[in-house]
């Protein structure tokens, strides 16, 4: 059995510690009052839990019972767009991107490269032509408006045709002997073996879909506002309420955790198998 040196699990070890240090702090300050952040003496586990005059939930209650905020309704239009947008860009990408790797030729070149070229472009630079065709299609303040204009993603067709181009063709031979149209083929025998990358272009979009929060503040209203654009609502011109705004920030973090927790052995897979086909 090797044995490799100590050195190397305590570097392992620091390296976990200063990642995990942001975390560590936005729950800690999510237990914590507006004195515990001017107070000279740190607590590490918050000063909510050793305040006897306040519950160690009451940032908590406060989020939740913030009328400007609305928190939970923000919460749940979170979930709606993002799994909306997910499911939406991984059925167009897969789509665009197997006809990039399977149909050759110079106008498949030239559409892929527009494609690459399109990564290059900041997304900001789009947002004013984006925004006017989403207010002419009266999307604002809609589902429609948070999702399609950001379903249409160039990196999740790049890493969804770098897969197929190291798919087994004999395996869609072998379907279009049986009869199979390209369609069928793409349902039935690409589709359910693709599980690792669309589970790693799915976490990818989810996780960015979820953090959004321009293209969010400019299309929602009280209606459809996500979590990132209500948590701005803790910054004011009065200052800033950091004790309520790290609750809803440590709020914010679990779906993506869990998310990410699920989903972390077929999103390494998918971009292992992408990166050996590219």
């Amino acid at each position: 059995m090797k044995r490799f040196p100590v050195w190397r699990y305590v570097l392992a070890t620091a390296l976990a510690l200063v990642f995990l240090l942001p975390f560590y702090m936005i729950v800690r300050n999510a237990f914590s009052t507006d004195a515990g952040f001017t107070s000279p003496h740190f607590h590490w586990a918050g000063d909510l839990f050793t305040d006897p005059s306040q519950p160690w939930y009451a940032n908590l209650a406060s989020v939740f019972t913030n009328q400007s905020v609305n928190l939970a309704g923000s919460l749940l239009n979170s979930v709606v767009v993002s799994v909306l947008q997910t499911l939406g860009t991984v059925v167009v990408s897969m789509l665009a991107a197997y006809g990039l790797a399977r149909y050759d030729g110079r106008a498949s070149r030239i559409l892929l490269g527009l494609t690459l070229f399109t990564l290059m472009v900041p997304a900001a630079v789009t947002f004013i032509p984006t925004y006017i065709m989403t207010a002419r299609l009266q999307w604002i303040d809609s589902y429609q408006g948070l999702v399609v204009p950001p379903m249409f993603s160039a990196l999740a067709t790049y890493l969804f045709r770098s897969h197929f181009l190291g798919f087994p063709h004999e395996l869609e031979e072998a379907a279009r002997l049986d009869g199979a149209n390209p369609w069928q083929v793409f349902w039935r025998i690409v589709f359910p073996n693709s599980g690792g990358i669309i589970a790693a272009v799915g976490t990818i979009t989810f996780m960015g879909s979820w953090n959004a929060f321009l293209w969010p503040m400019l299309v929602a209203r009280d209606n459809t506002r996500t979590l990132q654009v209500s948590l701005s609502r803790f910054m004011t011109s009065q200052g800033v309420e950091y004790p309520e705004l790290f609750t809803g920030a440590m709020i914010s973090l679990i779906p993506v955790l869990i998310v990410f927790v699920v989903l972390q052995r077929w999103l390494v897979q998918g971009m292992e198998l992408s990166g050996m086909s590219s």
